[in-house]
């Protein structure tokens, strides 16, 4: 695998290189750029390069409640994918959750996803819910890990 370096997304460019690999992986929630400067205000959002190159990015939504539950979400951009990419996004965010304080680990899939459902089942998430969107017609699907999880 080349070299992966995930940044934190810093600045207009990086927030629209973001908002591309987030609008490739899930079409039905694609943002404006205002959606996505929203977003980098509430929460961490990452991109992952390998050497210069844009492969994936990550979002990591802080813990809340009494359980601590956050959400972390790594998408990997289709071409490539299956060379380790998107675990090494994931356990960086994962870290990044956990130094915040999280104690439940949550992430959300489209259901159509078949890839990424596979890739959070391979690390120990079970589907918790699934549902459509208020005058959507796409299914997504919610998934946590067991309270006793690492989540690799």
């Amino acid at each position: 695998m080349t070299e992966l370096q995930i940044i934190a997304v810093e600045g207009d460019d990086m927030l629209e290189q973001w908002r591309h690999v987030h609008n490739v992986v899930v079409p039905p929630a694609a943002m404006s750029p205002t959606d996505a400067r929203v977003r980098r205000g509430r929460y961490r959002l990452a991109n992952a390069y390998a050497g210069e190159t844009l492969v994936g990015c990550s979002t990591v939504r802080p813990p809340v409640g009494e359980e601590r539950t956050a959400t972390v979400i790594a998408r990997v951009l289709p071409e490539f994918r299956g060379r380790g990419f998107g675990a090494a996004v994931y356990e960086d965010a994962l870290a990044h959750a956990r130094v915040l304080g999280a104690r439940v680990i949550e992430t959300c899939v489209l259901a159509v996803n078949e890839d990424g459902l596979r890739f959070a089942g391979r690390r120990g998430f079970t589907e918790v819910d699934r549902y459509v969107l208020d005058g959507e017609r796409d299914e997504w699907v919610d998934l946590r890990l067991p309270p006793d999880g690492r989540g690799h």
